[in-house]
């Protein structure tokens, strides 16, 4: 190779090296990205130090990512991602998740022990009242920012329950509550340690404070199979039953059972007589509802496996309604005969109880969602629907014109059966979403007035369980929230 070529292939080796981006020179944050590189490959050697637990992702988000690896701020460094199987402490992706959520959850609670937030920038009580003076806030106006303002001061208490069985409560776990009308008793499923549910009955009269002592009354009626779904029965009198809709189990089938509340206290002396269970066996039910439509009296609705079964309590008599997916949800609506019903395919239809169930002709409306309905709430004027689905959506719909007129930002849900607690007369929304934050919107123009952590670590077994009313109680008591998770019982309570 003679001297001349040599040359040309030497300066041809330096172009290709300048123009290949590998061959650069680095600049600072290429070298930092070097360092950092190497500094993840010498962590991932020590067993001698670990990540902080309380590290977030601001901090995070200016360095790059390296598969595998995980960035703590605090210490600067990088770990090495652990696969979820043969660790004894494995550092995964979840867990790390898991610890960020929790900092977040006690930062939150320690936040709400010190100071109060404000529902809305720029109300507080003074400036309400002297708008409502000028005028340019009606009664109607005045009364829900006035709600929204006591909300925001709500303190968390725990409140003490007394039963025969102290030694139970220490170890039954809260699964759901529900109030009934006027809010004077609530109804408790518990998980019991050794298996199976247990059923009981809160007097909530003597919730008062400063003392918040309640009686759990219980009754030794207990099943091992799944609870689906809860309401209040107004068989006797108002709220005289107790409607559940049990899972089959093995050769058990699944049933509908109406359970007397005089089987726990007599709540209405003169009134309650001692009842019996009264079970219909149908199986598979994922809902139910019970009717106070005159038009379809002593009757309840229970939604099944692609269709809707409507049963009279006193004839016996049977309707069934074919769908085209698994009902999940159910109410009726009372000055209309009609049943609404949220499927898990998304759509939401109506059953106008005055046709029979020949033909097509009984579904009367229909909405649509993108994921799987859990709840729907009809409002008071029977105008307007709300509902929510496992995407996270909170919809209000226009019944009139078949259309969504308004959306509540900020619920969390993907699987899990989840209840909305419409409540009008204060002008609020309440929802606790899967991530155990219990959220309350205005009614009116879907602002997020309070966001409240749960007291519990977040899990999927101690997702809150909620109540509100504006009597808490009865007809004397005072507005709050009453929030089971856990074995406790804890008010929120208007200050």
């Amino acid at each position: 190779m003679n001297k001349s070529s040599w040359q040309s292939r030497r300066r041809h080796g330096r172009r290709s090296h300048q123009q290949n981006p590998w061959f650069r020179l680095r600049d600072p944050e290429d070298r930092s990205d070097s360092q950092a590189a190497q500094s993840a490959q010498d962590s991932s050697h020590g067993d001698d130090e670990s990540p902080s637990t309380s590290s977030g992702t601001a901090g995070a988000s200016s360095v790059p990512e390296l598969p595998g690896f995980y960035f703590d701020p605090e210490k600067k460094r990088y770990f090495r991602l652990l696969p979820g199987h043969n660790n004894c402490n494995p550092l995964t992706k979840e867990s790390i998740r898991q610890k960020e959520m929790e900092s977040k959850r006690l930062r939150l609670l320690e936040e709400e022990d010190k100071q109060k937030k404000i529902a809305r920038m720029g109300f507080n009580a003074s400036s309400m009242l002297r708008k409502s003076q000028l005028g340019f806030l009606n009664v109607t106006s005045y009364c829900h920012l006035a709600h929204e303002l006591r909300l925001s001061c709500m303190e968390r208490k725990k409140v003490q329950i007394r039963s025969l069985d102290p030694s139970a409560l220490a170890s039954d776990r809260f699964n759901l509550i529900l109030a009934d009308t006027n809010s004077d008793r609530l109804f408790t499923v518990n998980d019991v340690k050794v298996g199976g549910s247990k059923y009981g009955i809160i007097n909530l009269q003597s919730l008062k404070t400063p003392t918040l002592k309640v009686f759990m009354h219980e009754n030794l009626y207990f099943t091992n199979r799944k609870v689906n779904s809860v309401c209040w029965a107004s068989l006797n009198h108002l709220d005289s039953h107790i409607l559940l809709c049990l899972m089959g189990l093995a050769e058990t089938p699944g049933c509908a059972t109406l359970l007397p509340a005089s089987l726990f206290v007599n709540s209405h002396p003169g009134i309650d007589r001692p009842g019996m269970l009264c079970s219909f066996r149908i199986p598979g039910a994922w809902s139910c509802a019970w009717s106070l439509n005159i038009q379809a009296n002593n009757c309840f609705s229970t939604g099944l496996s692609r269709r809707v079964l409507l049963t009279n309590v006193v004839t016996g008599h049977r309707q069934s309604f074919g769908t085209n997916s698994d009902v999940l949800a159910q109410q009726f609506a009372l000055m209309v005969p009609l049943l609404f019903n949220g499927c898990r395919s998304g759509e939401i239809f109506a059953i106008d109880l005055r046709c029979g169930n020949q033909g097509k002709g009984w579904k009367a409306t229909c909405l649509l969602h993108d994921s799987a309905v859990t709840s729907v709430r009809i409002l008071q004027d029977e105008q307007y629907l709300m509902a929510s689905d496992m995407a996270g959506k909170i919809k209000l719909w226009d019944l009139r014109t078949t259309k969504c007129i308004r959306q509540y930002e900020g619920h969390v849900n993907e699987y899990a059966y989840l209840p909305l607690h419409v409540h009008e007369e204060e002008g609020i929304l309440v929802a606790v979403g899967q991530d155990c934050y219990t959220r309350i919107w205005s009614l009116h123009d879907a602002h997020l007035l309070r966001t409240i952590p749960s007291p519990y670590p977040a899990s999927k077994a101690d997702i809150p369980s909620v109540a509100f009313s504006s009597r808490l109680g009865g007809s004397r008591g005072a507005p709050g929230l009453l929030m089971a998770v856990g074995q406790d019982l804890y008010c929120y309570s208007y200050s």
